[in-house]
Order: C-alpha cells, then structure tokens, then sequence
C-alpha cells in the first residue's frame, strides 16, 4: 500500500471525511427537498424509472450514513479539544457546556430554513453526554458506547409488549405535527414558515428522531468518535491501518444479515416494526457506516485517492457553514416563498442540483480559506466559544 506522507494525516483524513459526510448530507437533502415531498406529478416513464434508481442508490448509500459520520466525528472533535485543554491542566467541561448552548443558536438558524429536519438541536441535547463522560476511562466510554448503539429504548418496549401485550409505545404526535409543518409550508407566507420551522418544526425534529432511534444511537457515535480520539485511529500507521481493515470486514459481513432481518421485522405487527424494527434499521446503518468510514481512511492512504478527493478538506474544514448554507440555498430553491422549483424537480434533477449546490460552495470554501483560516461560522463559534480568554 502506497501510504500518503503528510504531516498530519489524522487532520486532513478526518476534514475530508467530514467533508464526504457534508457532501451526503446535501445530496439526501436535496432528494427529499429539504423535508418538502412534492414532486412532479407527471413525468415520463423513463424519467420515473431513473428517478427510483437515482433514489435507490443515493438514500442506500447515505441516509442515515451520512449523519451518523458527522455524529462521529462531533465526539471527536470534542477529544480534540477536551484534550488539548487537559494538557494545560484546564477542564473543558463547562466551557463545551457554553459550546453546546452556541450551537443551540446555530440550530435555530438552520432549522429557520429546514422545516422539522435539522439535526443540530439533537447534537446539543445528546452532547450533554460528552460533558459527563469526559473523565472516564476508555473502557468505561466504549461499554456505555455500545450499550447506547444497542437501542435498550426499543428493547425494553419490546419486552414490555411480551409481558403485557396492551403495552403501545407512547404517540408523540409525530405525524401530525409534520401535516402542519406542510402545511404552512405550502402555504408560502415566509413569516410563518420561519416562525413556524424555530418552534414547531423543531419539537418534530426532536421527537421524530426519538421515535427513530436516534437519540440513543448518537449518543452512542458521539462515544465512539471520543474513543477512537483517545486511541488515536485516525493517524495513518500500520496498526492503525489493520484496526481498519478489520472494521471494513466488520461492518461488509455483518450488514447484510442484519438488513435482511430487518425488512423481514418489517412485516410484522407495528409494535414489532417500531421496536425491534427501529433497533435493526439503526444496526444496518451503523454497519455500512463503518463500511464507508474504514474505505474512506484506508483509500485516503493512497495519493491518487487523496489527492482526487482533496476538495473534500476545505469543504470539511467549513463543515458548520456548508451544512446551514445547503439549508438556506435549499429552501430558496425548493420552497413556495423562493423559487418554488419542487413540483418540477424529480430525483434526478434534485441530485444534479444537489451537485451543483456542493460544487459552488467548494468554490467558496476553497476562496475563503485563502484568505481565513476559518470559515465564517466556524470562527464565529470558535471566537464565542472562548469568549473571555485571548483565545
């Protein structure tokens, strides 16, 4: 294996793989028109039979992959940090706490844009647990990693409903709240849908991803991403590389299986699909995940792959920017107060745009590394972040 020199491998791979999983998350957005399901409603066939092919092969890839790397890599970034302050006798604790409350106002500022579908919010809610797990041991941090992975949410309703078959999970209301949320939506009155998307939007958010599981799984990577901080897996070395091989063969023997038993769990009864069902789905997406994770370290050794791949570290490095830009962008093309351009943008076409979307803002993240060392909302939250100190 030709292995990339650099001088600090573990950086630039880590950039470029949050700039993959930004560029993903993009691309799904713009599939599902940022939460807004409307579509042409006549197209010709062959334009439908590509569109399902293009919706097949990009929500395989990445729905759900594309978060939970961005979910990992928060808990490492957090080591980083966490680290770097316990070098100098400081506790990062209370300062992340701050950190976390910042990005509870960058949330806001995405979820203004992006009806009941931003994830920053469940990133500050679940990141109280790096607060509380930021002194324990690494084996300590890996077995609450994987007991949070395992969905004992899901496992205890399921066992619940064993004993006592009246036992229903509690209705959140989910549904009803997303019908409203299209609903002013729709409607195309901007104050209404901004107002809406800070309130409403984002209790839907929060309690859709209850109801998916998320809570628990992104406790679960935020551990993880700490941990493999902590045995630092992201330098490039020969041990290293083997973990990663071994990951790779992990994660490709046990998806399979597990997405098999999960579309058979998903002809049962409700109870059954939103119990063991959920706890499966979030199995077999965390085993791909692990799958593009390892690929990406192990190919990002070789030069070629690199360095075909190198936009994806500026695009990394202004991870924060790009992920509420996309939003912004998005709704002025998709929504009834901007370009209103959903009703005649299929699969196809939203990818292409999607594209598009991303290849502009490499260009702006490339111009404005050039001349920052950070993108705008990065120093931002860094500049807040530290505010009181010369930092």
């Amino acid at each position: 294996m030709n292995l990339l020199i650099n001088k600090n491998p573990r950086i630039e791979v880590v950039d470029a793989l949050r700039g993959f999983a930004v560029m993903a998350i993009v691309l799904v957005h713009n599939l599902e028109h940022f939460i807004f399901p409307v579509y042409p409603a006549n197209s010709p066939n062959w334009l439908n039979v590509l569109d399902q092919g293009v919706f097949n092969v990009i929500f395989s890839l990445f729905a759900g992959k594309a978060y939970a790397i961005f979910a990992l890599l928060f808990g490492f970034t957090f080591y980083i940090q966490n680290n770097n302050q316990k070098k100098q006798g400081k506790d990062f604790g209370y300062r992340f706490l701050w950190r976390l409350v910042l990005l509870a106002g960058f949330a806001t500022l995405n979820a203004a844009f992006f009806p009941a579908g931003d994830v920053l919010l469940l990133f500050v809610v679940v990141g109280i647990i790096l607060f509380f797990t930021r002194n324990w041991d690494n084996k300590a941090i890996l077995i609450t990693a994987v007991i949070f992975l395992l969905q004992p949410v899901e496992w205890y309703h399921y066992i619940a409903n064993l004993i006592n078959p009246t036992h229903q999970l509690p209705n959140l209301g989910v549904k009803e709240m997303y019908t409203e949320v299209a609903e002013y939506t729709k409607a195309g009155n901007f104050v209404n849908f901004i107002s809406g998307n800070i309130t409403l939007g984002q209790k839907a958010s929060l309690l859709w991803a209850v109801n998916a599981g998320r809570f628990f799984q992104t406790a679960g990577l935020f551990l993880l991403g700490f941990y493999i901080g902590r045995k630092q897996l992201f330098i490039t070395s020969e041990k290293n590389s083997l973990f990663w091989v071994k990951a790779l063969i992990a994660g490709a023997i046990s998806f399979a299986p597990l997405y098999t038993l999960k579309e058979q769990i998903m002809t049962n009864d409700t109870i059954i699909q939103q119990t063991v069902g959920t706890a499966f789905d979030m199995w077999q997406k965390l085993a791909f995940t692990l799958v593009l994770v390892a690929s990406f370290i192990l190919l990002y050794q070789q030069k070629n792959f690199s360095k075909a791949v190198s936009n994806l570290r500026f695009y990394g490095k202004m991870s924060l920017t790009n992920y509420i830009s996309q939003s912004i962008i998005g709704a002025i093309i998709y929504f009834p107060f901007g370009l209103y351009l959903a009703p005649y943008c299929g699969y196809t076409i939203s990818l292409l745009i999607g594209f598009l979307v991303f290849l502009l803002q490499v260009k702006f993240c490339k111009w404005w590394l050039s001349k920052h060392k950070q993108g705008p909302l990065e120093y931002i939250w860094h500049k807040w972040t530290w505010i009181g100190t010369n930092k």
